[in-house]
Protein backbone atom coordinates (compact mmCIF):
# COMPACT_ATOMS: atom_id res chain seq x y z
CA UNK A 1 0.00 0.00 0.00
CA UNK A 2 2.83 2.39 0.88
CA UNK A 3 4.69 1.62 -2.34
CA UNK A 4 1.59 2.23 -4.46
CA UNK A 5 0.69 5.50 -2.68
CA UNK A 6 2.10 7.78 -5.45
CA UNK A 7 -0.44 6.30 -7.88
CA UNK A 8 -3.24 8.09 -6.03
CA UNK A 9 -2.40 11.50 -7.50
CA UNK A 10 -0.24 10.40 -10.44
CA UNK A 11 -3.08 10.92 -13.00
CA UNK A 12 -3.40 14.55 -11.91
CA UNK A 13 0.35 15.06 -12.15
CA UNK A 14 0.58 13.42 -15.56
CA UNK A 15 -1.75 16.01 -17.05
CA UNK A 16 0.69 18.74 -15.96
CA UNK A 17 3.67 17.18 -17.74
CA UNK A 18 4.02 20.29 -19.88
CA UNK A 19 5.38 22.00 -16.74
CA UNK A 20 8.37 19.67 -16.53
CA UNK A 21 9.94 21.23 -13.43
CA UNK A 22 6.73 21.02 -11.42
CA UNK A 23 6.05 17.47 -12.64
CA UNK A 24 9.55 16.26 -11.69
CA UNK A 25 9.42 18.00 -8.32
CA UNK A 26 6.20 16.23 -7.40
CA UNK A 27 7.61 12.88 -8.54
CA UNK A 28 10.66 13.48 -6.35
CA UNK A 29 8.51 14.21 -3.31
CA UNK A 30 6.06 11.35 -3.83
CA UNK A 31 8.57 8.62 -4.55
CA UNK A 32 10.94 9.87 -1.85
CA UNK A 33 8.12 9.51 0.63
CA UNK A 34 7.41 5.99 -0.67
CA UNK A 35 11.11 5.10 -0.29
CA UNK A 36 11.09 6.41 3.27
CA UNK A 37 7.95 4.42 4.11
CA UNK A 38 9.32 1.14 2.79
CA UNK A 39 12.71 1.54 4.49
CA UNK A 40 10.99 2.33 7.80
CA UNK A 41 9.16 -1.02 7.81
CA UNK A 42 11.71 -3.69 6.78
CA UNK A 43 11.51 -7.46 7.21
CA UNK A 44 14.39 -9.52 8.67
CA UNK A 45 15.28 -13.06 7.49
CA UNK A 46 18.14 -14.89 9.20
CA UNK A 47 20.19 -11.77 9.82
CA UNK A 48 19.40 -10.06 6.50
CA UNK A 49 17.09 -7.04 6.19
CA UNK A 50 14.79 -6.86 3.17
CA UNK A 51 12.53 -4.10 1.93
CA UNK A 52 11.18 -2.92 -1.44
CA UNK A 53 13.02 0.39 -1.61
CA UNK A 54 14.24 -0.42 -5.10
CA UNK A 55 10.66 -0.42 -6.48
CA UNK A 56 9.76 3.27 -5.90
CA UNK A 57 13.38 4.15 -6.65
CA UNK A 58 13.31 2.52 -10.08
CA UNK A 59 9.72 3.44 -11.00
CA UNK A 60 10.21 7.10 -10.08
CA UNK A 61 13.45 7.19 -12.05
CA UNK A 62 11.98 5.55 -15.17
CA UNK A 63 9.01 7.95 -15.35
CA UNK A 64 10.78 11.06 -14.07
CA UNK A 65 14.10 10.99 -15.86
CA UNK A 66 17.73 11.17 -14.82
CA UNK A 67 17.29 14.23 -12.57
CA UNK A 68 14.53 12.54 -10.61
CA UNK A 69 16.69 9.41 -10.40
CA UNK A 70 19.59 11.38 -8.93
CA UNK A 71 17.27 13.02 -6.39
CA UNK A 72 15.77 9.66 -5.35
CA UNK A 73 19.21 8.12 -4.95
CA UNK A 74 20.20 11.04 -2.72
CA UNK A 75 16.95 10.76 -0.77
CA UNK A 76 17.53 7.03 -0.20
CA UNK A 77 21.04 7.68 1.13
CA UNK A 78 19.72 10.40 3.47
CA UNK A 79 16.94 8.14 4.77
CA UNK A 80 19.47 5.35 5.31
CA UNK A 81 21.60 7.75 7.34
CA UNK A 82 18.75 8.81 9.64
CA UNK A 83 17.47 5.28 10.10
CA UNK A 84 20.94 4.18 11.08
CA UNK A 85 22.53 0.83 10.44
CA UNK A 86 26.01 -0.68 10.26
CA UNK A 87 28.57 0.02 7.55
CA UNK A 88 26.87 3.15 6.18
CA UNK A 89 29.70 4.15 3.84
CA UNK A 90 30.12 0.59 2.57
CA UNK A 91 26.41 0.59 1.70
CA UNK A 92 26.82 3.83 -0.25
CA UNK A 93 29.77 2.38 -2.19
CA UNK A 94 27.72 -0.75 -2.91
CA UNK A 95 24.57 1.10 -3.88
CA UNK A 96 25.73 4.01 -6.05
CA UNK A 97 27.01 1.90 -9.01
CA UNK A 98 23.44 0.71 -9.63
CA UNK A 99 22.60 4.13 -11.04
CA UNK A 100 24.30 2.90 -14.22
CA UNK A 101 21.50 0.36 -14.70
CA UNK A 102 18.93 3.14 -14.38
CA UNK A 103 20.80 5.34 -16.87
CA UNK A 104 20.94 2.46 -19.39
CA UNK A 105 17.23 1.71 -18.99
CA UNK A 106 16.26 5.38 -19.39
CA UNK A 107 17.86 5.57 -22.84
CA UNK A 108 15.34 3.21 -24.46
CA UNK A 109 12.58 2.71 -21.89
CA UNK A 110 10.04 5.08 -23.49
CA UNK A 111 10.29 3.27 -26.85
CA UNK A 112 9.42 -0.16 -25.40
CA UNK A 113 5.98 -1.72 -25.46
CA UNK A 114 4.11 -2.67 -22.28
CA UNK A 115 5.50 -6.21 -21.96
CA UNK A 116 9.04 -5.01 -22.62
CA UNK A 117 8.68 -2.22 -20.05
CA UNK A 118 7.49 -4.68 -17.41
CA UNK A 119 10.35 -7.07 -18.18
CA UNK A 120 12.91 -4.25 -18.16
CA UNK A 121 11.62 -2.94 -14.81
CA UNK A 122 11.69 -6.42 -13.25
CA UNK A 123 15.24 -7.09 -14.45
CA UNK A 124 16.39 -3.62 -13.41
CA UNK A 125 14.92 -4.02 -9.94
CA UNK A 126 16.58 -7.42 -9.49
CA UNK A 127 19.89 -6.03 -10.77
CA UNK A 128 19.83 -3.11 -8.30
CA UNK A 129 19.23 -5.40 -5.33
CA UNK A 130 21.61 -8.15 -6.49
CA UNK A 131 24.53 -5.84 -7.29
CA UNK A 132 24.11 -3.95 -4.03
CA UNK A 133 24.12 -7.18 -1.99
CA UNK A 134 27.10 -8.68 -3.82
CA UNK A 135 29.30 -5.58 -3.48
CA UNK A 136 28.18 -5.02 0.11
CA UNK A 137 28.97 -8.54 1.31
CA UNK A 138 32.17 -8.67 -0.75
CA UNK A 139 33.43 -5.57 1.03
CA UNK A 140 32.59 -7.26 4.34
CA UNK A 141 34.16 -10.54 3.21
CA UNK A 142 30.92 -12.26 4.15
CA UNK A 143 29.46 -13.72 0.95
CA UNK A 144 28.60 -16.89 2.88
CA UNK A 145 25.77 -15.05 4.67
CA UNK A 146 24.29 -14.08 1.30
CA UNK A 147 24.64 -17.65 -0.02
CA UNK A 148 23.09 -19.30 3.03
CA UNK A 149 19.99 -17.07 2.72
CA UNK A 150 19.66 -17.67 -1.00
CA UNK A 151 16.17 -19.22 -0.78
CA UNK A 152 14.79 -16.35 1.32
CA UNK A 153 16.40 -13.85 -1.05
CA UNK A 154 14.88 -15.63 -4.05
CA UNK A 155 11.40 -15.38 -2.51
CA UNK A 156 11.80 -11.64 -1.99
CA UNK A 157 12.95 -11.25 -5.61
CA UNK A 158 9.89 -13.08 -6.90
CA UNK A 159 7.51 -11.01 -4.77
CA UNK A 160 9.37 -7.84 -5.72
CA UNK A 161 9.06 -8.73 -9.41
CA UNK A 162 5.30 -9.24 -9.09
CA UNK A 163 4.84 -5.90 -7.30
CA UNK A 164 6.84 -3.85 -9.78
CA UNK A 165 5.17 -5.59 -12.73
CA UNK A 166 1.75 -4.61 -11.36
CA UNK A 167 3.08 -1.10 -10.68
CA UNK A 168 4.28 -0.60 -14.25
CA UNK A 169 1.06 -2.03 -15.66
CA UNK A 170 -1.08 0.37 -13.61
CA UNK A 171 0.98 3.41 -14.59
CA UNK A 172 0.83 2.49 -18.29
CA UNK A 173 -2.91 1.84 -18.00
CA UNK A 174 -3.44 5.27 -16.42
CA UNK A 175 -1.38 6.96 -19.12
CA UNK A 176 -3.28 5.17 -21.89
CA UNK A 177 -6.61 6.13 -20.30
CA UNK A 178 -5.54 9.78 -19.99
CA UNK A 179 -4.41 9.81 -23.66
CA UNK A 180 -7.74 8.36 -24.78
CA UNK A 181 -9.61 10.92 -22.70
CA UNK A 182 -7.61 13.80 -24.18
CA UNK A 183 -8.12 12.49 -27.72
CA UNK A 184 -11.86 12.20 -27.12
CA UNK A 185 -12.01 15.78 -25.84
CA UNK A 186 -9.93 17.02 -28.77
CA UNK A 187 -12.14 15.12 -31.22
CA UNK A 188 -15.23 16.65 -29.65
CA UNK A 189 -13.73 20.13 -30.00
CA UNK A 190 -12.94 19.54 -33.67
CA UNK A 191 -16.46 18.25 -34.22
CA UNK A 192 -17.96 21.34 -32.60
CA UNK A 193 -15.76 23.66 -34.67
CA UNK A 194 -16.69 21.88 -37.90
CA UNK A 195 -20.39 21.99 -37.03
CA UNK A 196 -20.14 25.66 -36.15
CA UNK A 197 -18.41 26.40 -39.45
CA UNK A 198 -21.05 24.49 -41.39
CA UNK A 199 -23.83 26.23 -39.48
CA UNK A 200 -22.34 29.69 -40.08
CA UNK A 201 -22.01 28.98 -43.78
CA UNK A 202 -25.57 27.65 -43.99
CA UNK A 203 -27.21 30.42 -41.96
CA UNK A 204 -25.44 33.29 -43.69
CA UNK A 205 -25.83 31.79 -47.17
CA UNK A 206 -29.63 31.99 -46.92
CA UNK A 207 -29.96 35.78 -46.47
CA UNK A 208 -27.10 36.45 -48.90
CA UNK A 209 -28.80 34.32 -51.55
CA UNK A 210 -32.00 36.31 -51.06
CA UNK A 211 -30.12 39.61 -51.33
CA UNK A 212 -28.39 38.44 -54.49
CA UNK A 213 -31.73 37.46 -56.04
CA UNK A 214 -33.42 40.78 -55.25
CA UNK A 215 -30.43 42.76 -56.55
CA UNK A 216 -30.74 40.86 -59.81
CA UNK A 217 -34.48 41.64 -59.93
CA UNK A 218 -33.79 45.34 -59.41
CA UNK A 219 -31.62 45.26 -62.55
CA UNK A 220 -34.69 44.54 -64.72
CA UNK A 221 -35.29 47.50 -67.10
CA UNK A 222 -38.33 49.76 -66.52
CA UNK A 223 -39.10 48.14 -63.15
CA UNK A 224 -41.81 49.82 -61.13
CA UNK A 225 -40.44 52.08 -58.38
CA UNK A 226 -42.71 50.48 -55.78
CA UNK A 227 -41.22 47.06 -56.48
CA UNK A 228 -37.70 48.47 -56.31
CA UNK A 229 -38.41 49.89 -52.86
CA UNK A 230 -39.97 46.59 -51.82
CA UNK A 231 -36.92 44.64 -53.02
CA UNK A 232 -34.60 47.08 -51.26
CA UNK A 233 -36.52 46.70 -48.01
CA UNK A 234 -36.34 42.89 -48.14
CA UNK A 235 -32.63 43.01 -49.02
CA UNK A 236 -31.89 45.26 -46.06
CA UNK A 237 -33.92 43.02 -43.75
CA UNK A 238 -31.99 39.97 -44.94
CA UNK A 239 -28.67 41.75 -44.39
CA UNK A 240 -29.82 42.70 -40.89
CA UNK A 241 -30.65 39.05 -40.27
CA UNK A 242 -27.18 38.01 -41.42
CA UNK A 243 -25.67 40.60 -39.07
CA UNK A 244 -27.81 39.27 -36.22
CA UNK A 245 -26.61 35.72 -36.88
CA UNK A 246 -22.98 36.88 -36.81
CA UNK A 247 -23.61 38.79 -33.57
CA UNK A 248 -25.06 35.64 -32.00
CA UNK A 249 -21.99 33.63 -32.94
CA UNK A 250 -19.70 36.32 -31.54
CA UNK A 251 -21.71 36.34 -28.32
CA UNK A 252 -21.18 32.57 -28.05
CA UNK A 253 -17.44 33.07 -28.41
CA UNK A 254 -17.39 35.77 -25.71
CA UNK A 255 -20.39 35.50 -23.38
CA UNK A 256 -18.78 37.35 -20.47
CA UNK A 257 -20.54 40.53 -19.34
CA UNK A 258 -18.81 43.62 -20.69
CA UNK A 259 -19.31 45.52 -17.42
CA UNK A 260 -20.20 44.71 -13.83
CA UNK A 261 -22.80 46.96 -12.25
CA UNK A 262 -25.60 46.94 -9.71
CA UNK A 263 -28.86 46.02 -11.47
CA UNK A 264 -32.31 46.75 -10.09
CA UNK A 265 -34.20 43.61 -11.13
CA UNK A 266 -37.59 45.19 -10.52
CA UNK A 267 -36.87 47.96 -13.04
CA UNK A 268 -35.37 45.52 -15.53
CA UNK A 269 -38.34 43.14 -15.41
CA UNK A 270 -40.67 46.10 -15.97
CA UNK A 271 -38.58 47.21 -18.96
CA UNK A 272 -38.47 43.72 -20.46
CA UNK A 273 -42.22 43.24 -19.98
CA UNK A 274 -42.89 46.51 -21.88
CA UNK A 275 -40.70 45.34 -24.76
CA UNK A 276 -42.39 41.95 -24.84
CA UNK A 277 -45.87 43.47 -24.64
CA UNK A 278 -45.71 44.59 -28.27
CA UNK A 279 -44.72 41.09 -29.41
CA UNK A 280 -47.38 39.56 -27.16
CA UNK A 281 -50.13 41.77 -28.60
CA UNK A 282 -49.11 40.79 -32.13
CA UNK A 283 -49.45 37.09 -31.21
CA UNK A 284 -52.65 37.65 -29.21
CA UNK A 285 -50.90 36.64 -25.99
CA UNK A 286 -51.81 38.07 -22.58
CA UNK A 287 -49.04 39.06 -20.17
CA UNK A 288 -49.19 38.92 -16.37
CA UNK A 289 -46.33 40.50 -14.42
CA UNK A 290 -45.91 40.08 -10.66
CA UNK A 291 -43.36 42.27 -8.86
CA UNK A 292 -42.55 42.69 -5.16
CA UNK A 293 -42.94 46.02 -3.38
CA UNK A 294 -39.28 46.28 -2.33
CA UNK A 295 -36.31 46.80 -4.62
CA UNK A 296 -34.30 43.69 -5.61
CA UNK A 297 -30.78 43.99 -6.97
CA UNK A 298 -28.09 41.76 -8.43
CA UNK A 299 -24.62 42.30 -9.88
CA UNK A 300 -24.07 41.96 -13.63
CA UNK A 301 -24.41 43.55 -17.06
CA UNK A 302 -27.76 45.30 -17.59
CA UNK A 303 -27.75 45.08 -21.41
CA UNK A 304 -26.82 41.41 -21.44
CA UNK A 305 -29.55 40.66 -18.90
CA UNK A 306 -32.13 42.44 -21.04
CA UNK A 307 -30.96 40.60 -24.14
CA UNK A 308 -31.31 37.24 -22.39
CA UNK A 309 -34.73 37.87 -20.84
CA UNK A 310 -36.21 39.37 -24.03
CA UNK A 311 -34.97 36.41 -26.06
CA UNK A 312 -36.42 33.85 -23.62
CA UNK A 313 -39.69 35.79 -23.36
CA UNK A 314 -39.96 36.05 -27.16
CA UNK A 315 -39.46 32.29 -27.47
CA UNK A 316 -42.18 31.70 -24.86
CA UNK A 317 -44.62 33.95 -26.74
CA UNK A 318 -43.92 32.22 -30.06
CA UNK A 319 -44.53 28.85 -28.39
CA UNK A 320 -48.13 29.82 -27.53
CA UNK A 321 -51.09 28.36 -29.41
CA UNK A 322 -52.49 30.38 -32.33
CA UNK A 323 -55.63 31.37 -30.42
CA UNK A 324 -53.56 33.11 -27.74
CA UNK A 325 -52.13 32.25 -24.36
CA UNK A 326 -50.73 33.69 -21.14
CA UNK A 327 -47.13 34.58 -20.32
CA UNK A 328 -46.40 35.08 -16.62
CA UNK A 329 -43.28 36.88 -15.40
CA UNK A 330 -42.75 36.70 -11.63
CA UNK A 331 -39.96 38.28 -9.61
CA UNK A 332 -39.30 36.89 -6.13
CA UNK A 333 -36.47 36.82 -3.62
CA UNK A 334 -35.16 34.31 -1.12
CA UNK A 335 -32.51 34.51 1.56
CA UNK A 336 -29.53 34.07 -0.75
CA UNK A 337 -30.90 34.37 -4.30
CA UNK A 338 -33.16 36.40 -6.57
CA UNK A 339 -35.51 34.51 -8.89
CA UNK A 340 -37.17 35.48 -12.18
CA UNK A 341 -39.83 32.99 -13.29
CA UNK A 342 -41.20 32.92 -16.85
CA UNK A 343 -44.19 30.62 -17.29
CA UNK A 344 -46.22 30.00 -20.45
CA UNK A 345 -49.01 27.65 -21.48
CA UNK A 346 -47.56 26.89 -24.88
CA UNK A 347 -46.68 23.67 -26.67
CA UNK A 348 -44.27 22.49 -23.97
CA UNK A 349 -41.26 20.24 -24.38
CA UNK A 350 -40.28 16.66 -23.73
CA UNK A 351 -37.45 15.70 -21.35
CA UNK A 352 -35.18 15.06 -24.32
CA UNK A 353 -35.90 18.51 -25.75
CA UNK A 354 -35.22 20.13 -22.38
CA UNK A 355 -31.85 18.36 -22.13
CA UNK A 356 -30.87 19.65 -25.59
CA UNK A 357 -32.16 23.19 -25.05
CA UNK A 358 -29.34 25.71 -25.11
CA UNK A 359 -27.11 23.60 -27.34
CA UNK A 360 -26.09 24.73 -30.85
CA UNK A 361 -28.39 23.97 -33.78
CA UNK A 362 -31.30 22.82 -31.62
CA UNK A 363 -34.55 24.76 -31.70
CA UNK A 364 -38.23 23.89 -31.28
CA UNK A 365 -39.06 26.48 -33.96
CA UNK A 366 -39.02 25.53 -37.63
CA UNK A 367 -36.79 28.43 -38.68
CA UNK A 368 -34.78 28.63 -35.47
CA UNK A 369 -31.05 28.01 -35.17
CA UNK A 370 -30.94 27.59 -31.38
CA UNK A 371 -28.22 30.24 -31.17
CA UNK A 372 -30.40 32.83 -29.42
CA UNK A 373 -31.24 30.46 -26.57
CA UNK A 374 -27.65 29.29 -26.33
CA UNK A 375 -26.41 32.89 -26.09
CA UNK A 376 -29.04 33.70 -23.44
CA UNK A 377 -28.04 30.71 -21.34
CA UNK A 378 -24.33 31.62 -21.68
CA UNK A 379 -24.91 35.23 -20.63
CA UNK A 380 -27.00 34.23 -17.61
CA UNK A 381 -24.38 31.72 -16.45
CA UNK A 382 -21.63 34.33 -16.99
CA UNK A 383 -23.46 36.49 -14.44
CA UNK A 384 -23.37 33.54 -12.00
CA UNK A 385 -27.03 32.78 -12.70
CA UNK A 386 -28.65 29.35 -12.80
CA UNK A 387 -31.47 28.14 -15.03
CA UNK A 388 -33.98 25.47 -14.09
CA UNK A 389 -36.51 24.33 -16.70
CA UNK A 390 -39.70 22.37 -16.12
CA UNK A 391 -42.06 21.56 -18.97
CA UNK A 392 -44.81 19.22 -20.00
CA UNK A 393 -45.78 18.52 -23.56
CA UNK A 394 -48.97 20.36 -24.47
CA UNK A 395 -49.24 22.21 -21.14
CA UNK A 396 -46.44 24.74 -21.15
CA UNK A 397 -42.93 25.53 -19.90
CA UNK A 398 -41.47 27.30 -16.88
CA UNK A 399 -38.05 28.93 -16.76
CA UNK A 400 -36.70 29.66 -13.28
CA UNK A 401 -33.69 31.98 -13.48
CA UNK A 402 -31.90 32.58 -10.18
CA UNK A 403 -29.05 34.98 -9.38
CA UNK A 404 -26.98 35.23 -6.18
CA UNK A 405 -28.10 37.96 -3.78
CA UNK A 406 -26.10 41.15 -3.38
CA UNK A 407 -24.90 41.95 0.11
CA UNK A 408 -25.96 45.21 1.69
CA UNK A 409 -28.86 47.56 0.95
CA UNK A 410 -30.25 47.76 -2.55
CA UNK A 411 -30.95 51.32 -3.55
CA UNK A 412 -31.09 53.17 -6.82
CA UNK A 413 -28.54 51.58 -9.14
CA UNK A 414 -27.74 54.86 -10.91
CA UNK A 415 -26.68 56.41 -7.59
CA UNK A 416 -24.54 53.33 -6.76
CA UNK A 417 -22.86 53.31 -10.19
CA UNK A 418 -22.23 57.08 -10.08
CA UNK A 419 -20.62 56.77 -6.65
CA UNK A 420 -18.48 53.86 -7.83
CA UNK A 421 -17.26 55.77 -10.91
CA UNK A 422 -16.40 58.84 -8.80
CA UNK A 423 -14.39 56.68 -6.42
Amino acid sequence: MLIFSPLVIYPYLYKSQSHSTKFRLWLCLLFSAAIGFTMSIPVSFNGLVYDFRSIPLLVGSLYGGIYVAMFLYAALIVVRFFLGGPHYFIYIISFLPTILFVAILLRKYRDLNLAQKILAAVLGCIAIKLVTFLIYFSCLNNLELFATNLFATLKTYILQSIVIAVYIYLIEFLQTYIHMQEEAIQGEKIKIVSEMAASVAHEIRNPLTAVRGFIQLMAIPHLDQTKIQFYQQISLEELDRAQLIISDYLAIAKPEPEKDELINLKDEVQYVSQVLLTIANYHDVKMEVSLPDEQICIQGDRNKLRQSLINLGKNAIEAMPKNGGVLEIILTEQANKRIITMRDNGIGMTKEQISRLGTPYFSTKQKGTGLGTMVSFSLIRAMKGKIHITSEKGKGTEFEISFPAVRGDCYDSDVRNTTKSLL
